[in-house]
């Protein structure tokens, strides 16, 4: 790391829906972006370091309010988060950084994302729009800032997430660069989502641009007979996908959900 073994690394931990994160603020560069991908696999570690799905750095970044920077849990550099995004605003509002015009504009892996703080207490982050979905025998295909496998089950909770989701993620297709795998049930209510990650290389409690691209995916299932508006239970909690159907795909595509600060703790460089 960048800083002297004396200078401790502070760091926070996040929660949204389950899914958690070690947050960095990373503004005068005491953790330095280039480390290794061993060092952030040890701080994610649940038995040897913190624990975490994934690593996040908050950096400045000109004309925006910050710059996201997310690693998975395998310590490489990843593709955009999005239950990581709400959790990095609620951590620059934790920082004292000030909002423009009421909500945070900053930067990711996949573009420019907005986020703003709903009275209820949830922070709704806004994604980019979404073209180009594959649409297969038994499945979505299709990327919300991370590539995202979407199939469709009637009883979710029989179904072996770990085992099915390795298996299309290490099928040939994906095996170089993979893919997140969404196991999707159908209710009155909305949706349940159950996620693979890659880079985590396990199913975890809850998956934002999963749930985001489950929740597409579930519109074009239902040819539109589903809302716009769609209810999403997954393991780790509730959320809320809100989007426009578009000519080519999806626009004024909306994220709600919790982000909740765990505790903050410090660990020496070395």
């Amino acid at each position: 790391m960048s800083s002297s073994p004396d200078t401790p690394l502070v760091f926070h931990k996040y929660q949204g829906a389950g899914n958690d994160f070690v947050m960095i603020d990373n503004r005068t560069g005491l953790f330095a972006p280039f480390d290794s991908p061993g060092t952030i696999a040890h701080l994610c570690d649940r038995h040897f370091g913190i624990g975490a799905d994934g690593l996040i750095l908050l950096q400045e970044k000109a004309g925006w309010d910050f710059e996201m920077v997310y690693f998975n849990a395998d310590g490489n550099k990843s593709t955009m988060c999005g239950n990581g995004g709400r959790c990095v605003a609620a951590f620059a509002r934790q920082l004292g950084i000030s909002e423009t015009n009421g909500a945070f504009r900053f930067w990711a892996a996949d573009g420019a994302h907005e986020a703003l703080f709903l009275p209820d207490g949830w922070v709704s982050l806004k994604m980019n729009d979404v073209t180009g979905v594959e649409t297969g025998d038994r499945y979505f295909y299709l990327n919300t800032g991370s590539p995202h496998y979407v199939t469709f089950v009637t009883d979710i909770e029989k179904t072996d997430i770990i085992a099915e989701g390795r298996q299309v993620r290490y099928s040939p297709r994906f095996q170089q660069v993979g893919t997140n795998v969404n196991f999707v049930q159908l209710t009155p209510e909305g949706i349940i989502v159950a996620t693979y990650e890659r880079g985590v290389e396990d199913e975890t409690l809850s998956c934002g641009t999963g749930v985001t691209a489950a929740a597409l995916a579930a519109y074009l299932s239902t040819s539109g007979k589903i809302k716009d508006r769609i209810a999403v239970s997954t393991k780790g909690g509730n959320l809320e996908v809100r989007f426009q159907p578009s000519p080519d795909g999806f626009k004024d595509i909306w994220l709600n959900g919790p982000a909740v600060h765990v505790f903050t703790g410090g660990m020496k460089n070395e």
